[in-house]
């Protein structure tokens, strides 16, 4: 469904022809985002201001890993991150060297201007009236080109929170690919999007305007994962009985990201995407994740050297499968409108 104006919703489902078609040879390729955003207690009301960034700095720990091995992050930027200087002193050298890239990523409550009401359903940026949603956006995008002197052409929505006019507001403001959509889930329960029927497989949100899709990967595994997309969400009032199928190995429903999610289940869903042939497979986590205490993934110093090795493990894995890092501009430009 278009909004008002005729640009596509988001949200929409696609169909077969809108799906992506990557050059011959282009794929199976991956990225790393990052969710780079301010620390806050999780399991409190959202809050303009009581947050913090002492995590900041140890985005170059992250950087040289990843540069060791020779992968470029993309790192999806919120108002909070975009306003300490320390960032650019931190990722702007590797920016400068292409190796690591930077992107927006919007948390409508710490973004001015300060409108709304917070509250959670205000926290999904596309449930903000348009202007609203395009003030932030255009703001944000601004404070980044400032501190980076280079144009964003990636976007997320933070908490995934995409809406009618979305499609519209980033298009408009030189967006190539959007990265919101984390297909396989459901958030309507707090009054967000819900992506159950959404594909893994790139689609063209609007393709005359160039605005493609890369959704953030979920692969289901085990002896039934064929039939995962409607038995997993089937089974949602029974919770217990999908962790029976998870055990079984029958059915498990596997997001890429270290947060959460075992190691071996992460390989299980990376050969699950090569069974399914797709092209590109996005991995994501939240930056505060790099320093201990801050997110409920990692509580002291054992679970942040597990985060690491998760990352070494499932690198090593990807290089024995045949699948390279891609860039943005190398996605972009395989990608055969």
């Amino acid at each position: 469904m278009a909004d008002a104006c005729g640009a596509p919703d988001i949200r929409d489902i696609p169909g077969p022809d809108d799906l992506v078609r990557f050059a011959p040879g282009f794929g199976p390729r991956f990225v790393v985002t990052v969710d780079t955003e301010e620390e806050f207690d999780w399991a409190k009301p959202f809050d303009r201001f009581g947050h913090g960034l002492s995590h900041v700095p140890w985005l170059g720990k992250f950087q040289a890993f990843c540069e060791n091995i020779g992968i470029a992050p993309i790192y999806l930027v919120d108002y909070p991150v975009a306003c300490d200087a320390r960032l650019a002193d931190v990722l702007g050298p590797a920016l400068m060297r292409g190796q690591a890239e930077i992107g927006i990523q919007l948390h409508p409550w710490v973004s001015p201007p300060h409108e709304e009401d917070i509250n959670v359903h205000n926290s999904y940026a596309g449930n903000l009236p348009a202007a609203l949603e395009r003030s932030k956006f255009d703001g944000l995008k601004r404070t980044i080109e400032q501190a980076f002197g280079r144009v964003p052409r990636v976007y997320r929505a933070g908490r995934y929170g995409v809406g009618p006019h979305t499609a519209r507001i980033i298009a408009d403001g030189g967006i190539a690919v959007d990265t919101s959509i984390r297909a396989q889930f459901d958030y309507t329960d707090q009054g967000g999007p819900d992506f159950r029927g959404h594909p893994v497989h790139p689609w063209w949100i609007d393709r005359d305007a160039g605005l493609m899709e890369l959704p953030l990967s979920t692969l289901y595994c085990g002896l039934l994962r064929r039939h995962g997309s409607w038995l997993y969400h089937a089974l949602w009032r029974t919770p217990r009985l999908r962790g029976v199928l998870a055990r079984l190995r029958l059915l498990e429903r596997v997001p890429l990201t270290p947060e959460g999610v075992e190691v071996d289940a992460a390989l299980r869903a990376i050969d699950a995407a090569l069974a399914d042939r797709l092209p590109v497979l996005v991995f994501s986590f939240h930056s505060p994740s790099l320093v201990p205490g801050h997110t409920p993934y990692v509580r002291d110093g054992e679970a942040l050297d597990l985060l690491y090795a998760w990352w070494r493990t499932v690198f090593a894995h990807l290089r024995k499968r045949g699948i390279a890092p891609a860039s943005l501009a190398e996605i972009i430009a395989a990608a055969q409108r």
